[in-house]
Parts: C-alpha cells; sequence; structure tokens
C-alpha cells in the first residue's frame, strides 16, 4: 500500500489554503482535482525533493506546467 501525505495547497483561482492528500505513488505525475471551494479544476504536479519529501505545485488550467 502507497503511502498519503497531507499538504496545504492554495488555490491558483480562490486563493483559499485547502488540504489535500497526495499518494507517494503519484511521483512524476500529473492529474486535475476540483478546489474543495470553488470547484474549479486544478493542475497537479507531484515531484520528490532532493531530501525525499514530496512536493506538491498547482496551477490553473491557462497555466503551463
Amino acid at each position: 500500500m502507497h503511502q498519503l501525505t497531507k499538504k496545504h495547497i492554495g488555490c491558483p483561482y480562490c486563493g483559499e489554503t485547502i488540504k489535500v492528500l497526495i499518494d507517494s505513488a503519484d511521483i512524476n505525475q500529473q492529474y486535475i482535482e476540483d478546489c474543495q471551494v470553488c470547484c474549479k479544476p486544478i493542475n497537479f504536479l507531484v515531484s520528490e525533493s532532493m531530501d525525499g519529501d514530496l512536493d506538491v505545485n498547482v496551477y490553473s488550467e491557462d497555466e503551463a506546467f
């Protein structure tokens, strides 16, 4: 089973800070998840930092990865 990690991200649309669960199996993956506040689609890019932590970058639909 993969480990889930809690992360706080800022929605690129409404600016609200929301809590998301990131699956360690999603490293180097891109996916879309709707904002829990404004319901707009957030693009997620999950990567691993040099020290082994999960990094999450979020983008709106009109921003490039």
